[in-house]
């Protein structure tokens, strides 16, 4: 089954509250874009972050710009307080300069985001 993609305004709020609540004054709210997505093969992803490369921003005359994605079939049977961490942590894959690129994991510790 190919996956599909939805619009999902109720990440979007989340991820608005997150970015104002957190101290994540570096995001800009109105260049994220949020999708819950349905037929991932995946069994470990909860959720992931496309960037928007540099070499694209240049070729289309645009802002850096984020889409988080929420896999449908493992995210929604969170607790809200594990989707609130979850959201956090795709956040914190941001750079500081919000450039449209992305932090990596650290080795070491795979759940934390290199800064």
């Amino acid at each position: 089954m190919a996956i599909k993609y939805y619009s999902a305004p109720d990440i979007k709020r989340k991820i608005s509250e997150l970015i104002q609540n957190n101290g994540f004054h570096n995001v800009s709210a109105e260049r994220i874009y949020c999708f819950r997505s349905k037929g991932s093969s995946s069994r470990r992803i909860l959720a992931r972050i496309w960037s928007f490369p540099k070499i694209w921003q240049q070729a289309l005359y645009m802002e850096p710009r984020y889409v988080i994605e929420v896999l449908s079939e493992r995210f929604d049977k969170l607790s809200p307080e594990k989707q609130e961490e979850v959201l956090i942590h795709e956040l914190k894959h941001i750079p500081k300069k919000f450039s449209g690129g992305l932090r990596k994991h650290d080795h070491k510790n795979p759940r934390s985001i290199r800064l």
